[in-house]
């Protein structure tokens, strides 16, 4: 994501030189070397001359304390300053209706349809009852494939089949969230060029009819500056609310991302960070330039992985790691569980520096593949109790696996380590507590 952006940004830091001050001289060449990275990822040119403008002017005359590098100093009011450009604060959804009605418009292939399956699963997840609304009509297996991801995420798809009017299909399908109690409904729409007459004041009556609450435009963020004009003209007829931008995890310039507040003048509410359901993220500016200057985004990275893990299991495998009865079938679920975070790289571009160490480093997205494979190539027995796994045992699972018995033996290694050091972990806070009692034991005596 942003990477190549994120490569001349960095080289545009290290041009900057200077002792105590940055000065109008020393700070010329960063400007220019800055205007020209954000130009390459297909920022608008009035854009990138007003962020090297006001990022300018915040510089100039900014004393370096004696810790701080003239280009760790600039780094931090970029950082600030692309916060600003992409919007500064979050816009979160508008879920105030009953039922709160989403209207999705966008490009075709653009992943509005996608996006629509995810955006239900996400907010079944905060506890919302979704209902999808088949309103493209034009494109071939369009409501078929909607049908088929409500099948897979569990969510009410209601489809009019035989009904070419959109308007007539979006209006029943809002009527019949009424009457079964559902609390949101999300209605895709066809995709659609904003040149077409025809078919964008057919969204306008769509949305004339059902008054939604939030109309989300969807772009497809690899179209970069096209992104921007397409959701300026869709905003002129349509008034949106915010931007979803889909396919972040492809190879993305960035300019969408850095242009469309500054053009459109609306948020942008969610990025779409891969092909499965789970990627769907909140937009946080803040956390998005930080990623994108390479700092990393350790609050997305927490909030994601505690979607995944809930309080109870946390507890169970607490006991099961405190009477030592931590085996595979725990270890395989974990990797389950890490997996639906996202890709790897994705997951490891939000550790702070980590990012920069990996970009020329290829993780493929199954990197686990090989872990499961030799875990489910042991019988329950084997991955209940370790110890028992001896020689003859190793090279059958091996065999099982498609590995060697180097591979295995490594695997078992690690396995023992970390139970280990989670056992170390679990003696350590019980101690703590037991420090704790006793601190307060000795407060009450006084």
């Amino acid at each position: 994501m942003f990477e190549n952006l994120s490569d001349k940004l960095e080289r545009a830091f290290k041009v900057l030189k200077g002792q105590g001050q940055i000065t109008e001289i020393n700070v010329a060449e960063t400007m220019k070397e800055i205007r020209r990275a954000l130009l390459d990822a297909d920022v608008n040119f009035k854009t990138a001359k007003d962020f090297t403008d006001k990022l300018k002017a915040k510089a100039l005359g900014q004393n370096v304390l004696t810790a701080v590098s003239p280009g760790q100093l600039l780094t931090k009011l970029a950082h600030d300053e692309l916060s600003e450009l992409m919007g500064g604060r979050s816009a979160t959804i508008n879920l105030s209706g009953n039922p709160t009605v989403i209207l999705m418009s966008g490009l075709q292939g653009s992943g509005k349809t996608t996006f629509s399956g995810k955006l239900a699963s996400y907010l079944r997840k905060k506890g919302r009852k979704p209902l999808l609304v088949a309103c493209d009509v034009y494109r071939p297996a369009a409501i078929d494939q909607l049908e088929t991801l409500g099948k897979q995420l569990d969510v009410v798809v209601f489809s009019d089949r035989g009904n070419t009017d959109p308007v007539s299909i979006a209006q029943k399908g809002v009527e019949y969230a009424k009457i079964h109690g559902f609390t949101v409904v999300i209605v895709d729409t066809a995709g659609r060029l904003a040149v077409d007459e025809a078919m964008m004041d057919e969204i306008t009556r769509v949305k004339k009819a059902i008054a939604p609450h939030e109309t989300l435009f969807v772009v497809d963020s690899m179209t970069g500056q096209d992104a921007v004009n397409t959701a300026k003209a869709f905003n002129d007829r349509l008034d949106i609310d915010g931007v979803v931008l889909t396919k972040l995890d492809g190879d993305t310039r960035g300019g969408a991302a850095l242009s469309i507040r500054s053009v459109v003048d609306k948020p942008i509410k969610f990025i779409g960070t891969g092909e499965k359901m789970e990627a769907i993220d909140e937009f946080h500016p803040e956390r998005m330039a930080g990623r994108i200057l390479g700092m990393g985004d350790v609050v997305s990275l927490v909030e994601r992985a505690q979607e995944q893990f809930d309080e109870k299991q946390a507890r169970e495998l607490q006991k099961k790691i405190a009477k030592d009865q931590f085996g595979f079938d725990d270890f395989l679920e974990q990797i389950q569980q890490i997996k639906k975070m996202g890709n790897m790289k994705d997951l490891m571009g939000m550790i702070p520096g980590v990012g920069k160490a990996l970009k020329n480093l290829d993780i493929p997205d199954d990197a686990f593949k090989h872990i499961e494979a030799i875990i489910r190539s042991m019988t329950p027995e084997e991955r209940q109790n370790p110890a028992l796994i001896n020689g003859s045992r190793r090279q059958r699972i091996a065999n099982g696996s498609g590995t060697n018995v180097p591979e295995v033996n490594k695997l078992l290694k690690q396995f023992e380590d970390t139970r280990k050091m989670m056992k170390m972990m679990g003696d350590k806070t019980k101690m703590q507590n037991m420090m704790r009692q006793m601190q307060a034991m000795q407060g009450m005596r006084r």
